[in-house]
């Protein structure tokens, strides 16, 4: 998943309501909006294109048992009367934004079914990927034109140096004759179309993959499917009558909806290129009783609002483990903290397959290597808003824990290793990413030679590009220390490049 051109860095902070009675917060910086320069693939990863645009949420309040739900309905006069009085008058406008969704009435009906709030990772899974309105099920949510921008669309350099990677892991696993390649929320499919692009003279390497696309999008499927340059033929093996090959490198595609349906057995390689971060959490707060789960719950004039949860609720069971990752002093600054065992859960089963099939999988996205204190935000067509408002309509993302990813893993197998994470400089930089760029400006416009600097910078970069000439607003931010990679591989394969 990946997205970007953004702001500079200092609009990348936010104020989100805050903790109790404490009033607001401050977020800890974010992705600068999108510089608008043009690249060969669009604005850079991730990167945003206008200023933040903040929206107070409410102040958090102790839930009681109210039920959450709206208040009575008003019933119809006993008297039988037909009253007109209206009918020239225009209706008095709403200002609730969601009032005709349909996935805000589906989310108030499991709250009001309930009797009570649904935890902010119930609420991000249904926004993202509810079946009939998730953000990210019937639409393109990717590039200017969309809500956000990823690293495979600012330019061509990032898939074919993520194509070094694979090579290489393929070579370190003995150059199986058949492996699997996995990208998790491949969004376009841009990443693995540049990646096989790139690779596509090295015959032993395509031939020896199966491409396998884990991805819950119908439209995404398409657009990837397109991209790809798919075409349906006829299958040697007797078990399938047909297979869909990718024309870029001739290997053959299969599209998934969760990682657990791609075949075992094979030793697999798996790609997650932002994809960890719309992975759902659980946010909980530091309160006079202890650690509180935060809830999204109704309030009486029917909006959405945050409340805290009475008792502990079933999340606590993660958060304990979190804390056994992590030093008493690192969590006593904190009043708030966000866990995401969705990732948890998704770490042990990659480092299980790794385990028994060998290979490695590469994980990419912005985030620390510690606790993550408070950094769930909404993205809506390049500029920040309220996590409550309009579901469905803003993507929803949060900071990647790679402290307890590196723990999942260990946890799950003795037999893998995991590796970083290193910011992403370092790793496409030590792939060679720099004399990719150089060979590339020997033989472009000055146009493109503009487009490939600035795409450059926004991959490798930090901070405002030191080379810009055009106007502010338009400046390449740099990304190169935001996002961090990490790999996890199977022991019997040694440390692999670039983090040996």
């Amino acid at each position: 998943m990946l997205r970007k051109l953004l702001l500079r860095t200092s609009a990348a902070r936010r104020s989100l309501s805050g903790a109790g009675a404490s009033g607001s917060r401050v977020l800890p910086d974010r992705r600068p909006s999108p510089s608008l320069s043009p690249s060969p693939r669009g604005p850079a990863s991730r990167f945003y294109a206008s200023a933040s645009s903040q929206v107070p949420g409410g102040t958090f309040v102790e839930h009681v048992d109210d039920g959450g739900a709206d208040g009575p309905t008003s019933r119809p006069s006993a008297a039988i009367s037909v009253d007109r009085s209206a009918l020239c008058n225009p209706p008095e406008h709403s200002h609730e934004p969601t009032a005709d969704s349909e996935l805000v009435k589906h989310l108030k009906g499991i709250i009001k079914f309930r009797g009570g709030p649904i935890s902010v990772a119930e609420y991000m899974e249904e926004v993202l990927t509810n079946p009939k309105a998730g953000f990210y099920i019937n639409r393109d949510v990717f590039g200017m034109e969309g809500d956000f921008i990823t690293s495979p669309e600012v330019s061509q350099m990032f898939g074919e140096m993520i194509g070094v990677w694979t090579m290489c892991m393929w070579e370190q696993m003995g150059q199986p004759s058949k492996v699997n390649l996995v990208e998790l929320g491949p969004g376009r499919g841009t990443l693995m179309a540049d990646l096989l692009r790139g690779t596509s003279k090295f015959k032993h390497f395509t031939e020896a993959l199966h491409i396998h696309m884990v991805e819950c999008s119908p439209t995404l499927r398409k657009l990837q499917h397109s991209n790809l340059k798919c075409i349906e033929g006829e299958n040697v093996s007797q078990d399938v009558g047909h297979r869909t090959i990718s024309t870029l490198a001739g290997t053959p595609v299969t599209w998934h909806a969760a990682l657990e349906q791609v075949p075992s057995g094979l030793p697999t390689i798996i790609i997650a290129h932002e994809f960890y971060d719309a992975l759902p959490i659980h946010q909980f707060q530091r309160a006079s009783r202890g650690w509180c789960e935060k809830m999204v719950d109704i309030q009486e004039d029917s909006s959405f609002r945050f409340v805290l949860s009475p008792q502990p609720t079933p999340a606590n069971l993660y958060l304990m483990k979190r804390f056994q990752w992590a030093a008493d002093e690192e969590i006593e600054k904190l009043n708030h903290i966000e866990i995401c065992p969705t990732a948890m859960d998704l770490t042990q089963t990659i480092a299980k397959r790794i385990s028994s099939d060998g290979g490695g999988a590469l994980i990419i996205d912005y985030g620390q290597n510690g606790v993550i204190s408070d950094s769930l935000q909404a993205i809506r067509k390049h500029k920040f808003v309220d996590i409550l408002d309009d579901p469905g309509s803003a993507d929803l993302s949060a900071y990647v824990d790679f402290a307890a990813v590196k723990h999942s893993a260990e946890e799950a197998s003795e037999d893998v290793s995991v590796h970083g994470p290193i910011t992403q400089c370092q790793f496409l930089g030590a792939l060679g990413i720099n004399f990719r760029v150089e060979a590339l400006l020997q033989n472009c416009t000055d146009e493109q030679a503009e487009s490939l600097r600035a795409g450059y910078w926004q991959l490798v970069g930090e901070g405002e590009a030191p080379f810009w000439e055009g106007p502010d607003e338009q400046v390449p931010i740099g990304m190169g220390t935001r996002y961090l990679v990490t790999a996890i591989v199977n022991k019997k394969q040694g440390a692999p490049i670039p983090f040996s």
